[in-house]
């Protein structure tokens, strides 16, 4: 804090000071007292009230008083907001009057209301903000009165006045970045300065830009981790490292990837045996040129995964490493890390080792391409793939008899698969969104999957029995209060969901999917037993995978893209050179408890972002069809209306005011019935609707009911 600084806010400690009687107390220079003073507004350092200026909320000792709970502001609406518990015991409604201003993603301290309006709620009030957070991202709009303000995104009725000064230029309708700069008592008190412009919020891609820009993700490089980086430019393997590893390049190794794929961190190699399989999972050794203690590590750390959203791609890693050194591209040598397994007649894992190694792949295979091989349409010209695939293809019906049988012993575990409904979005040179088709799995994503599965099972297996500290991939078992709920809906559905105990077993619930895939309930039972589980995450203790059905789990085949397979790379690096359990403890302790909270934290918010950016570009298509007719299928119901899901994925929500001359009523969740009429709708019906609307910015579709 400079001289400066420290000066204006001891004056204000003191009392509450107008710009001019800070001037007159400090004399100083008024334009500089003004940069200064508004700097510090934006840093939480002052805040305005009633026109003066008074200490801001980062001046303040976050003192926790016992009758307090540190929270974060996790929501916020005009007359209302939800802050999550720091202590993760659940969130805590906030009246409107009681937020005081408060944004999302602010540290607050919040007390608890005696007697909250909904008994055994939680109810209460701000009454102190501990960490501002003044960067959002916005859609320019009009106040009350007439004037140039901001609407905060995912904060739905709430507007700041925009400061003249860097707002010029700005339009109605535009996605901005701004910085809260002034904070008062309630949000119509805020002021805020556009700080980035983005464009039209007609377009999900400058929507996009803006999600980006409120989330404060990393977009660029920093120079130092862009100047080891440049260390890879055309890279190629040093010869002396090769000479240190197994080398594979005589075996037929290969890639299988979508088309579109550069940064390709996995390959596969099998070979029949008398007595089974020897299957080989290669991947990227990235750990060998991402050091700990390097600037590129640093950042990747911070990132802890790429975020993947339309075309686009925000990668972990720069692109000398991502798509060049460290990608497995057709006819380049590179450095590997190996999982090489036996596995016996019936799939059966019988032993496995892990080595450094250096590899060539063949040919970098197209799930398309591989699927065309696998299961050939009638009367299809394959002779070009053959080709293409020549040094490879003797593999591929191995690969496909030794998944078919993995597949079975899944099953009979209880492996969960639930349909997910991905939506692949095709984008025109403009980056406009032009076409959404549903995401279909062939043999080969399938059969990869399965082989990487394999892979990572012996990783964490490796991890838990020679007891080093590791980064595990968990999940664990759901809720009983959840699952009861679960059953109560799929028997209201008609399902047979009555469980033996308060927790299912994943062979009852493995069921319960087979039994409705490919049925118009699927989208519904699958999405609601998925948001009934557990979120899977990382963690130092090998807490086992409830929904893989497996002891032994983590991640490590992709390092280029996932931190915490990078972080395992290197523990099991250090163990096949021999350092001692004792080392590896001092070495990686720490670390692993680090990397699992940072790289689940991260994950998290870049779910988010990705489900998120899809719903702007969802929306920017179906604008193009306003008006279209197109049945689809009752996907959730709530008091307010009904969610229905086209064939494409595309989700929009249709009002109860539409489908009910009555009070609608909503009967066990998963029914509405219009009283008056006798009509109903239920989960996985199919209903005939129009297009009404889609707006962009909120990433939001609204059809209208057509009576059939």
């Amino acid at each position: 804090m400079t001289p400066l600084q420290k000066s204006i806010l001891n004056a204000v400690k003191r009392r509450p000071m107008t710009l001019r009687e800070l001037q007159n107390n400090l004399q100083v220079d008024n334009s500089r007292l003004r940069t200064t003073v508004s700097a510090m507004v934006a840093t939480g350092e002052l805040s305005m009230r009633n026109g003066t200026y008074v200490p801001g909320f980062a001046t303040y000792e976050n003192t926790n008083a016992p009758d307090t709970i540190p929270c974060t502001l996790v929501k916020l609406a005009a007359r209302f907001g939800f802050a999550s518990r720091d202590d993760g015991e659940g969130d805590i409604f906030i009246p409107g009057r009681a937020l005081h201003g408060a944004m999302p993603n602010d540290k607050i301290n919040v007390k608890l209301f005696d007697h909250p309006r909904v008994e055994g709620s939680s109810e209460g009030e701000v009454v102190e903000v501990t960490v501002p957070n003044n960067r959002f991202a916005g859609t320019v709009c009009l106040s009350e009165d007439g004037r140039m303000a901001v609407e905060p995104d995912g904060c739905r009725d709430v507007k700041f006045l925009l400061a003249k000064q860097g707002s010029e230029g700005v339009h109605l309708g535009d996605k901005v970045g701004f910085l809260i700069t002034h904070r008062g008592n309630r949000h119509s008190d805020h002021r805020a300065a556009v700080v980035e412009k983005f464009g039209s919020s007609d377009y999900a891609s400058e929507c996009a830009k803006a999600i980006l820009y409120g989330r404060n993700v990393r977009q660029e490089f920093p120079p130092e981790v862009l100047e080891e980086a440049r260390a890879y430019d055309n890279a190629v393997v040093d010869p002396a490292e090769v000479a240190k590893r197994l080398d594979l390049r005589g075996i037929p190794i290969f890639t299988i990837d979508s088309a579109e794929t550069k940064d390709i961190d996995d390959a596969i190699s099998l070979q029949k045996l008398e007595d089974g399989y020897e299957l080989g999972v290669h991947i990227a050794d990235v750990s060998h040129y991402v050091r700990p203690g390097s600037a590129l590590n640093e950042e990747a750390f911070e990132r802890a995964t790429s975020i993947y959203y339309a075309d686009k791609v925000i990668p972990m890693l720069p692109t000398q490493l991502s798509n060049g050194i460290c990608s497995l591209n057709e006819g380049e040598d590179r450095l590997a890390f190996s999982c090489l397994m036996r596995l016996d007649e019936k799939g059966e894992i019988h032993s496995y080792k892990f080595v450094k190694s250096v590899i060539c792949s063949r040919v970098k295979g197209v799930y398309k391409e591989i699927n065309a091989l696998l299961e050939p349409e009638e009367g299809a010209d394959l002779s070009e793939l053959q080709t293409k695939y020549a040094a490879v293809l003797e593999q591929l019906p191995t690969m496909d008899e030794l998944y078919r049988k993995r597949l079975v012993l899944r099953k009979a575990r209880g492996g969960m698969e639930i349909e997910s409904n991905e939506a692949k979005l095709v984008m025109d040179e403009n980056g406009r969104c032009v076409d959404i088709v549903k995401r279909d799995r062939g043999t080969s994503e399938c059969m990869i999957e399965e082989f990487m599965l394999l892979a990572n099972q012996c990783a964490a297996n490796a991890g838990r029995t020679n007891k080093v500290p590791f980064v595990y991939r968990v999940h664990e078992a759901p809720d009983a209060e959840k699952m009861e709920k679960l059953s109560a809906t799929l028997l209201a559905c008609g399902l047979n969901a009555k469980f033996k105990n308060p927790i299912p077993t994943q062979l009852e619930l493995a069921a319960l999917l087979d039994e409705t895939r490919g049925q118009p309930i699927q989208i519904p039972v699958h999405t609601g037993i998925l948001r009934s589980m557990q979120k899977a995450r990382y963690a130092p203790q090998p807490l086992g995978h409830y929904g893989l059905v497996l002891a032994d789990y983590a991640h490590f085949t992709s390092p280029i893209r996932r931190y915490p397979d990078l972080a395992i790379h290197r523990i099991l690096s250090e163990m096949l050179q021999g350092v001692s359990n004792s080392q590896l403890q001092k070495d990686f302790n720490e670390f692993a408890q680090q990397a699992s909270e940072k790289s689940s934290k991260q994950e998290v918010a870049a779910v988010r972002i990705e489900r998120d950016v899809e719903d702007l570009y969802k929306a920017e298509y179906m604008h193009n069809h306003l008006g279209e007719v197109y049945t689809g299928t009752v996907a959730g119901i709530t008091p307010r209306g009904v969610f229905v899901e086209l064939d494409n994925t595309v989700e929009g929500f249709v009002p109860a005011a539409q489908l009910c001359k009555g009070e609608p009523q909503v009967i066990d969740g998963v029914s509405m019935l219009d009283p008056l009429t006798g009509k109903s709708w239920m989960l996985g019906s199919s209903m005939k609707i129009q297009v009404a609307a889609a707006d962009v910015a909120l990433g939001r579709i609204d059809f209208e009911y057509m009576v059939e």
